[in-house]
């Protein structure tokens, strides 16, 4: 039994007797670094973020919608790596390509009724498996039934977004 199987078994049998322990909060904080250009810090680990120059950016760094098809894509690869030692699927590797297409119009407010996210998304997964079609069409099922990435991009989400009142955002951060 590889350790991902046994990672996955011993957590799905916990949380399925301890539902009350089932939720994972996790939390970034952005903050301003010139113009564009962010810094995130996501735990111990500090992501910059920007924009390319036809997009008022510098290019420094990513932009936001390229890391939301990062964490689309690495979702999809985890997630196929956890569920085919848990079917007993064979999978030495498995990489995703990605690809999704924005209208800037949204963004820009620059027509009516045009979304500012993506408009669609393409992608492929190679395996590197000798696993049949079959085994594979079922890893895919189930990855695409149980990533959590993959889950944000085709469902809505509630988010609420508040105002912090009062001070810089220096003198929110000291306090």
């Amino acid at each position: 039994m590889s350790r991902y199987t046994q990672l996955f078994t011993d957590t799905q049998s916990f949380l399925a007797g301890n539902p009350e322990q089932a939720i994972a909060k996790f939390s970034v904080e952005s903050r301003g670094k010139d113009g564009l250009y962010r810094e995130v810090k996501i735990r111990n680990f500090h992501v910059e973020v920007d924009e390319p120059p036809a997009l008022g950016g510098t290019d420094a760094a990513p932009n936001p919608v390229e890391y939301a098809l990062a964490a689309l894509a690495t979702c999809q690869e985890i997630t196929y790596r956890l569920h085919a030692d848990a079917l007993g699927i064979p999978l030495n590797d498995v990489s995703v390509r990605l690809e999704g297409e924005i209208d800037l119009r949204g963004f820009f407010n620059a027509a009516e009724g045009v979304r500012p996210g993506y408009q669609r998304i393409r992608g492929t997964v190679e395996f590197d498996s000798p696993a049949s079609p079959e085994q594979l069409a079922k890893l895919k099922a189930a990855v695409d039934a149980h990533c959590p990435v993959l889950d944000l991009f085709r469902n809505a989400t509630p988010v609420q977004i508040a105002i912090a009142q009062g001070g810089s955002a220096e003198e929110r951060a000291a306090a």
